[in-house]
């Protein structure tokens, strides 16, 4: 186990003094929030996302933990007050645990000064390991992406048989005490004809669901969209089955 050195001068990065109103884009909203990607690297190889042999960056063009630890001090002291951690999968990095309890402490629940949330994204794989770990470390929630419960469409989707792994993973997260939303891809022919079962699995654990459209994306843009599913559709699905209730809440990004 290594430990991350944050009370080094950093030597890469330029932190000058933050200005009273922090950063602001050229619409004049404010700049709070930073997804933080810590790897290009995956254990699973969704069809949707990547192919199957994947070319990653050299590590060496990967930022250190340091690094990324100065860069995310730098965001936070110019009016950073949310960081996401991301991928790839973030906890296949090597001592990624490290980078959250160094970022934990500025945490302002736990007497730190800037930072108001901590939060992860991740595909759940390894999260039976560290669940525990992130909560201790300041994490309070995370984002889970699962598309199925069903097995035998999980591994054609990822090319990985570990759905077990991810729901030992989702069940560690609740046992830690972590939230936890769900990120599913409505996929046509995939798993359209299973959302609702999902989304009631998932209330009934106590999880929150995103649904998600399927967009085109690099190597894989002609197979996304085949699976092109508009979520009017789903919606219009839902309402066959449920009461759907509008309402103002909303996680800070463009979901309704």
């Amino acid at each position: 186990m290594t430990s991350l050195n944050t009370s080094r001068t950093p030597d890469r990065i330029d932190l000058e003094a933050p200005t009273p109103t922090g950063m602001v884009d050229a619409f004049q909203r404010r700049i709070t929030y930073l997804r933080l990607s810590v790897t290009d690297r995956c254990d699973l190889r969704c069809t949707y996302c990547m192919p199957e042999r994947m070319t990653f960056l050299p590590r060496k063009e990967v930022l250190s933990l340091e690094e990324l630890y100065d860069l995310s001090t730098g965001f936070i002291a110019r009016g950073v007050t949310k960081i996401r951690i991301t991928g790839g999968e973030p906890l296949v990095r090597r001592d990624i645990i490290d980078l959250f309890r160094a970022l934990g402490r500025h945490l302002v629940s736990r007497g730190g000064k800037g930072l108001e949330e901590l939060t992860l994204t991740t595909n759940a794989t390894q999260l039976d390991r560290y669940a525990h770990d992130l909560a201790r470390a300041g994490v309070e929630r995370v984002n889970i992406s699962l598309d199925t419960l069903d097995s035998v469409k999980f591994e054609t989707l990822t090319r990985r048989d570990a759905l077990p792994q991810v729901l030992e993973g989702i069940a560690a997260a609740k046992d830690a005490g972590l939230r936890v939303k769900l990120n599913a891809v409505a996929l046509k022919g995939v798993n359209e004809d299973e959302i609702e079962d999902l989304i009631s699995w998932a209330h009934a654990d106590g999880h929150d669901v995103t649904l998600i459209e399927v967009m085109p994306l690099g190597d894989v843009e002609e197979e996304r969209l085949d699976q092109y599913l508009r979520l009017d559709t789903v919606r219009e699905r839902l309402e066959q089955r449920w009461t759907l209730t509008p309402t103002s809440a909303n996680t800070g990004g463009p979901a309704r």
